[in-house]
């Protein structure tokens, strides 16, 4: 068995099949949109036309592409500045809960495991004019029904609050399991030492738990870059494109208007965009940090 293992074959053999899945479902999609970028093609005919930057150039000098980055960019400031600091804070309130504490995160990781489709639909009655949870509890105080996902004012703005009740339960779940594994002997020093409860959360806790929510950050910002079926669930885009982002305009064009060709192209720029984005946060904030050992 042991010269069985140390024979480079057996590694070989155990590998290709990671590699082939790899190749066939990661790499050859990549190449394959990028080539179709360069083309005109309606993903059925077999004719396919060679068009080179005449896609991109149609796209950066659309207007409504332009809005789809800008909502885009809405989904990754509304994640990083309020998303991800509610997650830190329900996750410190959850870690000094003394009793019942299993079934606080088993509530709030719910959203997680529920269809998007679901939720919308749920969170589209919430948002209802007439009869709507939001709109009955702003009647209380006398003001006027509001059309959240009608309104281009609101429209965007109910989507992110939609979008972050879905996934904040998860990322509370795994910055949880970090606050959990630090050592209770710290925190139990600190607080013979005189130390309040929130220094020893600002001071303790938080240092210890940077990697964890430096990850937290990174997966907020790719779940915002493709984000595509919380919108077409509850706006399609809409009202009047004010909700359309860069995956929804690429699904239009590649599937609803037979342009898969520039629908490729899109699918490059956001793949490109997603790496400028994802390389300026490790450039600016997620600097390389000392291993801490406990």
């Amino acid at each position: 068995m042991n010269k069985a293992l140390k024979n480079p074959l057996i590694f070989i053999l155990f590998v290709i099949p990671a590699l082939t899945l790899f190749f066939v479902f990661f790499i050859y999609p990549i190449f394959s949109s990028i080539y179709y970028s360069f083309t005109s093609w309606n993903g059925v005919s077999d004719t396919v036309k060679y068009t080179g930057l005449t896609n991109f150039k149609k796209a950066l000098g659309d207007e409504r592409f332009w809005v789809s980055v800008k909502n885009n960019g809405w989904f990754i400031l509304f994640s990083v500045f309020i998303q991800v600091p509610l997650i830190v804070f329900f996750s410190l309130l959850i870690a000094n809960v003394k009793k019942l504490k299993g079934l606080y995160k088993t509530a709030v990781f719910m959203p997680s495991i529920m269809s998007t489709a679901v939720i919308g639909i749920l969170w589209g009655f919430i948002y209802e004019p007439n009869i709507g949870l939001f709109n009955k509890l702003l009647g209380l105080f006398g003001v006027e029904p509001i059309y959240w996902l009608s309104d281009e004012r609101f429209a965007m703005l109910s989507i992110l609050i939609t979008n972050a009740w879905q996934w904040t339960g998860f990322y509370i779940v795994m910055v949880l399991a970090a606050i959990l594994s630090i050592p209770g002997e710290l925190d139990e020093a600190a607080a013979i030492d005189g130390a309040t409860g929130f220094q020893r959360a600002t001071r303790i806790t938080l240092p210890l738990i940077v990697p964890i929510i430096s990850v937290v950050i990174m997966l907020s910002i790719a779940g915002a870059m493709k984000a595509a079926d919380i919108v077409i669930v509850m706006t399609k885009g809409g009202p009047a494109g004010s909700t359309e982002v860069m995956a929804t305009y690429m699904i239009k064009y590649a599937i609803t208007n037979f342009k898969y060709g520039y629908g490729n192209t899109i699918a490059v720029l956001i793949f490109v965009f997603t790496l400028i984005v994802t390389a300026l946060y490790q450039l600016l904030f997620n600097r390389r940090s000392e291993r801490i050992e406990y």
